[in-house]
């Protein structure tokens, strides 16, 4: 007569209810936490795109150097043909998009610290439209765009501003490239880390076995 295998007291392996590999997250955590950056999104981007806009467009439009033109009875002309007022006007836009980026996503971050793709997508193309908005902005309340009829307006001899230019459409890109690169670094170093997952210890043998 041989000893059963497995002691009356003690439920064999394939009797023990069966534990999971890892913690099941409870229903609707996922999705719950997606609603939340999906609507902090919502907001951003417009309060990005309309606020940030006007006030880049204002400050570049203070801010930005102007390139001096003169009249002749002839053609219009640069007052200082190796100035460099116009690149300065460039130079401006993408200073104050690259702060503006930055303000937007340590802003953005501090109000939501566990980030999330529709937050970085909603200062990306925030950024893109007060980017935009700035430019046209600075360039419909900026001197006169039509130089032919200013000039006649002025009279020959008289220097005025050319109109408030953007020629290197790339820095309409600052803006949303500093806020994905600022947003994206703040979350990877101090965003709060999920929390271990408790692993469950193995089945061993059973006593005796």
């Amino acid at each position: 007569m041989t000893a059963p295998l497995t002691p009356p007291h003690r439920p064999a392996p394939h009797d023990a209810p069966w534990n999971p590999p890892y913690p099941v997250p409870p229903e609707g955590g996922e999705g719950q936490e997606m609603k939340r950056e999906l609507r902090l999104a919502a907001i951003v981007l417009p309060v990005v795109a309309l606020v940030g806009g006007v006030a880049l467009g204002l400050l570049w439009l203070w801010l930005a150097p102007r390139v001096a033109l003169i009249s002749t009875d002839k053609a219009v002309f640069v007052v200082d043909t190796e100035g460099e007022e116009a690149a300065g006007a460039d130079g401006t836009f993408v200073l104050l998009a690259l702060g503006f980026g930055v303000l937007c996503a340590a802003a953005v971050f501090l109000l939501r610290r566990r980030g999330g793709i529709p937050l970085v997508v909603a200062l990306a193309l925030g950024g893109l439209l007060a980017s935009g908005l700035g430019w046209l902005i600075g360039y419909w309340f900026g001197p006169e765009q039509d130089v032919v009829a200013h000039a006649r307006a002025v009279g020959e001899g008289v220097v005025f501003d050319a109109p408030l230019q953007l020629r290197a459409r790339a820095a309409l890109l600052a803006w949303p490239v500093a806020s994905m690169v600022v947003h994206l670094a703040l979350t990877a170093l101090f965003a709060p880390r999920d929390p271990e997952p408790d692993w469950p210890a193995p089945l061993g043998p059973p006593d005796g076995a």
